[in-house]
């Protein structure tokens, strides 16, 4: 049960972040136009991506050596800090929403969703490496916990996000709102930044 709660709350601490998918969840939300289709589409790609990348690390896991393993751990410190560092900087930062409607197709709003996705590089690191990446040395049930634990973070988030846009959107325009939000997510991470230091001082 811990690694379902750590994945969740690591899969809402990657997920909650000012972005051009999030933007595009809550438009679709306020605009009323194909909720429930970007919702899905958004939350079982995350589903893919999240467990591609536990998958892909539990496979080759059985051929990392120990230098292997210690370039893993340093890049995911690497990557810890700079995550915690952007969020720092954007204390400030706040949506901009474009609450026009327009006519659209059911087509064009799923293949924008799938590009908001697949041709994002930050949804590949946060999703591919970092959570496959923090999961490497589970055992493999502890591995399914999390990356269920991090799915269902993914799906209430943008279920939330879509349906209750109206609500979301008067305070995702208010700067005090993401400080609370970076300040949740800067202590969480810089937790999981000082785990991963200790397993790779006891690496060597």
């Amino acid at each position: 049960m811990e690694f379902l709660v750590l994945g969740f709350f690591s899969g809402l601490s990657l997920i909650l972040a000012i972005g051009a998918q999030n933007i595009f969840v809550i438009e679709q939300g306020l605009k009323k136009q194909y909720i429930f289709l970007v919702c899905i589409v958004c939350s079982i790609s995350d589903f893919i991506l999240i467990f591609l990348g536990i998958f892909l690390f539990h496979f080759f896991n059985q051929y990392f050596n120990f230098l292997v393993e210690l370039v893993l751990n340093i890049l995911l410190v690497i990557f810890l800090i700079y995550f915690v560092y952007v969020k720092v900087k954007s204390f400030k930062n706040y949506l901009h929403l474009n609450k026009d409607v327009k006519e659209i197709t059911k087509s064009k709003v799923f293949f924008k969703a799938l590009s908001f996705t697949y041709l994002n590089a930050h949804v590949y690191s946060d999703t591919v490496f970092f959570l496959g990446n923090f999961s490497k040395n589970f055992q493999f049930h502890e591995k399914v916990y999390f990356g269920v634990g991090a799915s269902i973070a993914s799906f209430l988030f943008f279920f939330g996000l879509g349906y209750l846009s109206t609500y979301f959107s008067k305070y995702a325009q208010n700067e005090k709102t993401w400080k609370y939000i970076n300040l949740f997510i800067i202590v969480f991470m810089s937790s999981l930044t000082v785990y991963i230091i200790k397993e790779t001082i006891n690496l060597l």
